[in-house]
């Protein structure tokens, strides 16, 4: 299904303005980028509740983290690489030692700023995340999954990071309940599964349509928790196929295709291909599908790896 095109941004933003009608102990904070961010209307509507502090990512990790101990539950969001990278001691300390119930919010994630290039893309921030115990890290796949996501990262109690990017995305799935640490399969296979996170999966399903209209039976996982990895399901689909190949807007090292590595390490006759970006700093370009097929992460780009896996396995 495809439908409207929605900036996930807005999704993102409208879905927490949504539930703090209903939970007063949703604050906002802002680190000059608040609109940005989709939080236009929640500034206007609970101006008493959001904090804008200016560039300021550190001391702001700090704030919510301190008011994370009151009950609050803090949502701080801002470019992916600014509230990872670059506050990373005090995520690590004062969100993740301290298990601060404080929601980290990358926006702008991968490469979707394509045009400001390496400074702002976000190609570590699953790996970052992933070394600090106990961080959940969520990547949505479409605008209705950034809802129930959103809804899913308020009601657990702990630190989440989820990276949503900014260009209009379409609508892909029904609305159902965000389930953190679960896949969804989204096609049935046997000859070899995908597994895709955040906004590589409307490429995936496009590459899935096609090999399956050349004669070969994919398997597609959507994964849009990273972390706690659903690996039940991972590791159902490695004994079903044998092969498996991730896709993610991420370094193809210590992201997502790492974790399914781990996940099947010890499964005899299980091999995994990893598609993602080399490690080298982002390209620039002004067109962020440019960039993509750049990478070969476009649905053409992702088929002809899946065939080259397979010819070679």
């Amino acid at each position: 299904m495809i439908g409207n095109f929605v900036d996930p941004r807005k999704a993102f933003g409208s879905a927490v303005t949504e539930l703090a009608a209903d939970n007063q102990s949703i604050v906002v904070f802002s680190a000059d980028s608040g609109k940005s961010s989709g939080f236009g209307d929640f500034a206007k509507k609970y101006p008493h509740r959001y904090f804008e502090c200016g560039i300021m990512e550190q001391g702001i990790t700090g704030m919510a983290s301190g008011m994370a101990t009151t009950g609050k539950i803090p949502v701080f969001c801002a470019i992916a690489p600014f509230v990872t990278a670059r506050p990373y001691e005090m995520v690590r300390n004062d969100l993740g030692y301290m298990r601060q119930n404080v929601k980290v919010v990358g926006r702008n994630c991968g490469i979707t700023y394509s045009d400001l290039g390496s400074t702002h893309q976000s190609l570590d921030d699953f790996g970052l995340m992933n070394l600090i115990p106990g961080m959940v890290i969520l990547a949505p796949q479409d605008p209705v999954e950034i809802e129930e996501a959103t809804k899913a990262m308020i009601e657990y109690q702990g630190p989440v990071y989820m990276r949503i990017g900014n260009p209009k995305i379409p609508v892909i799935f029904e609305r159902s309940p965000f389930v953190i640490g679960k896949g969804q399969l989204l096609r049935e296979g046997t000859d070899v599964t995908l597994i895709s996170t955040g906004s590589t999966t409307l490429d995936a399903i496009q590459a899935a349509e096609n090999l399956v209209k050349q004669g070969i039976a994919v398997q597609h996982i959507g994964m849009p928790t990273v972390k706690p990895l659903d690996v039940e399901l991972v590791r159902e689909a490695a004994g079903k196929t044998g092969k498996i190949v991730t896709v993610e807007e991420h370094y193809v090292n210590s992201g997502l295709g790492s974790l399914v590595t781990n996940a099947v390490s010890d499964m005899i006759d299980v091999v995994v291909k990893r598609l993602g970006i080399p490690e080298e700093y982002g390209k620039t370009s002004g067109d962020y599908r440019e960039l993509v097929a750049y990478y070969h992460l476009d649905a053409a780009g992702i088929e002809e790896s899946v065939k080259e896996f397979l010819y070679t396995v």
